[in-house]
């Protein structure tokens, strides 16, 4: 697949990422504690039935120059300590407001760096889940973990501890491009860590890359990916760097050393999607690819496809997402929640017994159907107007009111060969994939006026 560079220039252009309709930096600062207790009370009575789990460890112990989560640099082991114990009693607080009959389908773990913690901390809040829920028969169990942190024996303990899918953030295989962004290598060889969690037969294995970093170029890409397909995952993502420097100060220290021009990202892209597309791989969203057999290329073939801030996953899996940590975010069916970004604040807080939210936004009617019909642009590159406007009891023209949409807005995307748009039906084409942002936008009523900053789409 070759993506022309001409639509490069014209649609590398500021857009949301759309891991939440509206994205958050539509957030409200004035969102209060009482307010989302409140809704996750009220959570109870909404679909989906179901509850995702979402923990959040900031802690790292140095900073990679390309990182834009919300991190924070320490080794004291006293503030992970203090920070463990307020995430625990958090954890039970939030109990306390469900329904004890809702069971979990998914545990997510984030960061930061998840396992730079003491394993034995891990064990702790999972045996802590564990008292207070109760798992659906399948749930996913997973970990972003930092293969500098990660040997045998701490990876046994993960399996034991109940995780069953394991994502290795290995970014590039090249050293160069590592040490330039002040990142560790893997402790122990990749390929040997892939073979010791293989030995258990039920846990999945993700890679994480990112290319548009400096010292990458589309043959040392290719080499990355070619090496990857080697080794096997189940899952594999190629993230595209977002240079947002105005949000995180560190990544000017790469403006220093050289980025990849919009063309240089097109042919590394390009290099990786059709390396995996030729090795059995499919293509999930815009930069996630899974085997054939995997949940998510069986969730995409049938459109069920779903999407949250933790990345991909299938219907089944998908649940309300109540965040644990600071600076997690809460996707319930009607709103969101982000919990303070400081550890010090968070920690303080929550020992008084007080959520710690920083900020949130409750959604209307309209804003439900809008990120609805995002969702299936982003996930399943398909939309269908009557289905969407059966599932929401409104009609076709009510639907396409909510959305301020015209034809007219789909006519560039349609004769560039990005997407087809027939009897109300919109498929977005092999080549328009990597522009699902912005045939997403096109269905965005709040972006044309919003005047809110986002990273370029490509």
């Amino acid at each position: 697949m070759i993506f022309p560079e001409h639509l490069i220039e014209k649609y590398n252009v500021p857009v949301p990422r759309y891991t939440s309709y509206p994205p958050a930096n539509f957030f409200s600062d004035t969102f209060t504690s009482e307010q989302y207790a409140d809704l996750i009370r009220r959570s109870n009575n909404d679909q989906p039935e179901n509850i995702s789990i979402y923990i959040h460890i900031p802690f790292c112990s140095k900073i990679c120059h390309y990182c834009g989560c919300n991190t924070h640099l320490t080794r004291n082991r006293d503030l992970m300590r203090i920070y463990v114990d307020a995430l625990k009693k958090e954890i039970g607080m939030v109990a306390a407001l469900l329904n004890p009959q809702r069971k979990v389908s998914q545990v997510h773990w984030g960061g930061g760096t998840p396992n730079y913690l003491p394993i034995e901390w891990i064990e702790e809040i999972m045996q802590l889940i564990a008292r207070n829920f109760t798992y659906t028969e399948k749930p996913e169990i997973a970990m972003e973990c930092h293969p500098a942190h990660l040997d045998f024996y701490y990876s046994e303990r993960l399996i034991k501890a109940g995780f069953n899918r394991i994502s290795l953030g290995i970014q590039d295989f090249d050293k160069k491009v590592l040490d330039t962004v002040n990142r560790d290598d893997s402790v122990i060889p990749v390929s040997e860590l892939v073979a010791f969690f293989r030995r258990f037969g039920h846990v999945g294995v993700n890679f994480d890359f990112i290319y548009g970093l400096p010292h990458q170029n589309p043959e040392s890409f290719y080499r990355t990916i070619q090496k990857a397909v080697e080794l096997s995952p189940d899952r594999l993502v190629t993230f595209s760097y977002a240079h947002v420097p105005w949000v995180r100060r560190a990544q000017k220290v790469l403006e220093v050393e050289g980025l990849a021009s919009p063309q240089e990202k097109l042919k590394m892209f390009e290099a990786g999607y059709n390396l995996l597309k030729e090795n059995g791989f499919h293509s999930i969203g815009f930069d996630h690819f899974a085997k054939a057999g995997d949940e998510l290329t069986i969730a995409l073939a049938n459109k069920k496809l779903h999407r949250n801030f933790q990345g991909y996953c299938t219907r089944e899996t998908t649940g309300q997402v109540y965040a644990f940590g600071a600076t997690g975010i809460s996707q319930l069916e009607n709103s969101y929640a982000q919990n303070a970004k400081d550890v010090n604040s968070y920690v303080e807080l929550i020992n008084q017994g007080i959520f710690t939210v920083e900020k949130g936004y409750e959604l209307n009617g309209s804003e439900k159907i809008i990120r609805h019909v995002i969702n299936e642009i982003m996930c399943n590159q398909y939309l269908d107007f009557e289905e969407v406007a059966v599932k929401y009891s409104i009609s076709e023209e009510e639907l396409k009111q909510t959305l301020d949409f015209s034809e007219e807005k789909l006519d560039e995307f349609i004769a560039e060969g990005l997407v087809q748009f027939g009897q109300n039906k919109l498929i977005v084409n092999e080549a328009g994939k990597l522009f699902s942002r912005n045939i997403a936008s096109a269905f965005d009523p709040k972006l044309a006026n919003s005047g809110k900053a986002f990273s370029k789409s490509v």
